[in-house]
């Protein structure tokens, strides 16, 4: 080895965070050549994980260090939302010791890279492309960190949401409900302005009937003449029974409990 070539995977050891992925587009941003990064693979400094994504030889990397070159590296507005920001904010009702499904949350018409589809990550990633929320909204994320390194996911509001965009199919009613027991201090100004810009009717009645189901303090500090629930009936759970403060159909035994 060159001492060029030395000081150069040096370099690269050195500031690669430990538990993540590096895509070739990020590595010839760094310097280096299609003919270095092979030496290097063929040397055994680092290991392709599938077309375009390397990590460090020997290093162990889960879903959130491909996450992390997907934000990072790729510039794409997946984040992580819904159920799995909530669980790794420590509010899921039952805190599994490790996760078997990962919700990711991205725009419509944006698509992951197939190393990270292909990828046996040990857990089964659900990706939703949905129009929730407006491409510029901005509102409810925050940073997740993971000791060398950190991402972006949804703020528990947000998450809170999405969570409910999927009831009853991916996720049920009843799970939903006790998740959002666990969350009565939400910031009140902050889901104003998530309910304001939410698309989705459905999500937006069923976030306010639970809020009020729990007795949550910031469901009686948010000003809801200006958020838009539509019109007509919504059928969540069938057989149900219709609540006519927000005409959606849930659960007869969560609607006759006492607020």
């Amino acid at each position: 080895m060159s001492k060029e070539t030395g000081t150069k995977i040096n370099q690269l050891i050195n500031q690669w965070p430990r538990g993540t992925v590096t895509t070739t587009s990020a590595l010839l941003s760094m310097g280096l050549s299609h003919e270095l990064i092979n030496n290097y693979k063929k040397s055994k400094w680092i290991k392709p994980i599938g077309r375009g994504a390397y990590i460090l030889y020997n290093d162990h990397v889960e879903w959130i260090g491909g996450m992390y070159a997907l934000q990072t590296q790729l510039k794409l507005k997946v984040h992580v939302g819904g159920k799995t920001a909530l669980e790794l904010k420590g509010f899921s009702h039952f805190i599994p010791m490790k996760a078997e499904i990962i919700y990711l949350y991205g725009v419509r018409g944006e698509k992951l890279p197939s190393w990270f589809k292909k990828y046996n990550w040990g857990v089964k990633i659900i990706y939703t492309t949905t129009n929730l929320f407006p491409i510029n909204c901005t509102e409810g994320f925050s940073d997740y960190d993971e000791k060398e390194f950190s991402i972006k996911i949804s703020s528990p509001e947000r998450a809170a949401l999405e969570m409910l965009y999927h009831v009853p199919l991916k996720v049920g009613f009843d799970e939903a409900y006790l998740i959002m027991e666990n969350l009565p201090s939400l910031r009140p100004k902050v889901v104003e302005k998530l309910l304001k810009s939410c698309n989705s009717v459905k999500v937006k009645r069923l976030f306010m009937y639970i809020g009020e189901k729990h007795n949550h303090p910031w469901t009686r500090e948010i000003d809801v003449t200006n958020i838009d629930f539509g019109k007509g009936k919504r059928v969540i759970v069938n057989p149900g029974v219709l609540n006519k403060k927000y005409n959606i159909t849930v659960p007869r035994d969560i609607e006759g409990k006492a607020i």
